[in-house]
């Protein structure tokens, strides 16, 4: 668990992280360098779930050797689907991380929302919808490994 106190933010009691794949831990369906090591030091604190319609094929091989769950997802509706999945977590716990415009409603709901622009850019409606934005997922990453970076960025 991450928990820290945000002036003007307030508490964040973070258990869960739930991540994009396509665009936000990968592009072309690789594994972005570093962020096999990254992640596996952040499950030492957040449970990692990572939602993906994996345009590659690539996802579960990809994540294999990380601590996490990973859920391919299915059919339309994407954006629904990974919102649905915050709330049964419960989202007061949950840091969302994401870039494409199927991740807007995770982005929103969840406590913590960044949106990542990385490689593939970001969708406006997912930038708008997010608490954070950073331009690499080793930045996100790097934000709950040290959570004052994040009481600096989200404090009044």
């Amino acid at each position: 668990m991450i928990e820290i106190t945000i002036p003007g933010f307030g508490l964040l009691k973070l258990d869960h992280l739930v991540s994009d794949f396509t665009g936000t831990l990968s592009v072309d369906g690789k594994l972005l360098p570093n962020i096999r090591e990254k992640l596996t030091e952040v499950a030492k604190s957040l449970k990692i779930h990572v939602l993906t319609g994996d345009t590659f094929g690539t996802a579960e091989a990809e994540l294999s050797r990380i601590p996490c769950k990973v859920h391919v997802m299915k059919g339309k509706d994407l954006d629904t689907q990974k919102e649905e999945y915050v709330k049964k977590l419960g989202a007061e716990e949950v840091v969302a991380l994401g870039n494409g415009i199927n991740d807007r409603k995770m982005l929103k709901l969840a406590r913590l929302g960044i949106v990542v622009t990385g490689g593939e850019g970001c969708a406006v409606e997912s930038f708008l919808a997010a608490d954070i934005h950073v331009n690499d997922i080793k930045d996100a990453i790097d934000l709950l490994l040290n959570p004052k970076r994040l009481k600096a960025t989200m404090r009044l």
